[in-house]
């Protein structure tokens, strides 16, 4: 079986991670009944539509 010769530094070590731990901005979608910016599956929190119907009554209009 192999074996390392030296251990790796931590510098090396977290160099490579950091590769894969990038954050990745969300997908938004722009609300058909309002233009306001959603995410994808999410009921508008500005007009309470979703896909086409109201759903809830938004905050402001309560």
């Amino acid at each position: 079986m192999a074996v390392p010769r030296a251990k790796t530094s931590k510098a090396r070590t977290h160099r490579r991670q950091s590769v894969n731990m990038k954050l990745t901005a969300p997908n938004l979608i722009e609300c058909n009944t309002c233009g306001n910016l959603v995410l994808l599956h999410r009921v508008c929190p500005k007009c309470g539509y979703y896909r086409g119907k109201q759903v809830i009554l938004p905050e402001s209009k309560i």
